[in-house]
Order: structure tokens, then C-alpha cells, then sequence
């Protein structure tokens, strides 16, 4: 049976969001036979922007068997650019390309008060309108227990701190690791039938 791939995309302004990414995707590595591919999205206007990082294309939506959506908290919702390449889906909307694919989301944020919670559910929405399976953390995972910063049940969620330059602390980072496994797990199985 071929290797099962699970997306994780995401965009990122401070390098916080991509270093979540990096963890996540060790996540759905640890699976046996599931493979991680990290995409970015190319901030809007700066298709000459010189980055180490693959932008997103709609060929690996469609090819895709699970989706982490991951954005920089803005204002309670997603940034900007992820909103603008979402509202760029919707032939694979149309053509059912991500329909009944599980998916998780993702955010890091400045402000530890600042709408870390609202972001993971406006991007969830969307996602819902693709027809995809939503997945959360459950309570038993013990960091979702101990968090003082980051993490949520609605996804893996970092507090960068005023500067953006707090780093991911361990409770984060377990709860990161273990969104990318719980769905490299589930997308595994669906694939496999």
C-alpha cells in the first residue's frame, strides 16, 4: 500500500508558526508508512519572495490525505495570507478534492490573552465547508493539563511572547508532537479502510 501523506501547511511571519510545523510534521513522522509534507504559503504580492520553503499548490491538496492548517494568531483569525489562499480553494471545494479528509489546526500567537482559541476555530471553518473530518487534542494528553501558555483541545497553539522570540516550551512542544501523530494515526487507518 502506498505511504499515507498527511499536508501541513501553514504560513508564518516570525518563524514561530514554521518551527510548530517542524514539530508537528516529527509527529506524523513517528507513524510507520505516513509521510509529512511541510508547504508554506507565499505571502500575497511577493511571488519573488526568496525563502528555503516549497509553496503550496493546489496539486497537493488534491494529493493529500490529511491536512494541519497552521497560522499566526492576527486579531482572533487567521493571518491574512493563509485567509486569502483559503478563499482561493474553491474548485478543489467544488471537485470534492479534500472531502471527508481528516485535518487539525494549528496557531502561535504574542499575546497570551489574544484570540490563540478563535484563530483554530476560524480555521476550522472552512475546513468544515471542505467536508473535512475535524480533529482535536483530547484531556488525555497530560500537557493539555499543565499548559500555562499554549495548547488547546481545538489544536496545538504556542504564546511567542511580546517579541515573538519566546521559544516553544515543553508543554507545546508535546502537544505539537502529538497532533501530528493523532492524525498521522487516524489518516493512516482511514486509508487503509
Amino acid at each position: 500500500m502506498a505511504e499515507t501523506n498527511v499536508l501541513i501547511l501553514y504560513y508564518s511571519k516570525h518563524g514561530n508558526t514554521a518551527k510548530m510545523a517542524k514539530l508537528i510534521a516529527r509527529g506524523v513522522s513517528s507513524c510507520q508508512g505516513v509521510n509529512a509534507v511541510i508547504r508554506s504559503i507565499c505571502p500575497a504580492g511577493n511571488e519573488d519572495f526568496v525563502s528555503s520553503d516549497i509553496f503550496v499548490t493546489e496539486k497537493d491538496l488534491y494529493d493529500c490525505d490529511a491536512l494541519i492548517l497552521g497560522s499566526p494568531v492576527r486579531f482572533g483569525n487567521m493571518a491574512a495570507p493563509m485567509k486569502e489562499f483559503i478563499d482561493s480553494t474553491g474548485g478543489v471545494w467544488a471537485s470534492g478534492g479534500l472531502e471527508s479528509k481528516p485535518a487539525a489546526v494549528f496557531t502561535s500567537g504574542s499575546s497570551l490573552h489574544g484570540g490563540q482559541e478563535s484563530t483554530l476555530l476560524s480555521m476550522m471553518i472552512p475546513l468544515f465547508h471542505h467536508g473535512m473530518i475535524l480533529i482535536g487534542l483530547p484531556y488525555s494528553e497530560k500537557p493539555l493539563l499543565n499548559t500555562e501558555s499554549g495548547g488547546t483541545p481545538y489544536g496545538a497553539s504556542h504564546w511567542s511572547g511580546n517579541g515573538s522570540d519566546r521559544i516553544i516550551d515543553k508543554n507545546e512542544k508535546e502537544l505539537c508532537l502529538a497532533l501530528g501523530k493523532r492524525v498521522a494515526e487516524i489518516a493512516k487507518k482511514q486509508k487503509a479502510g
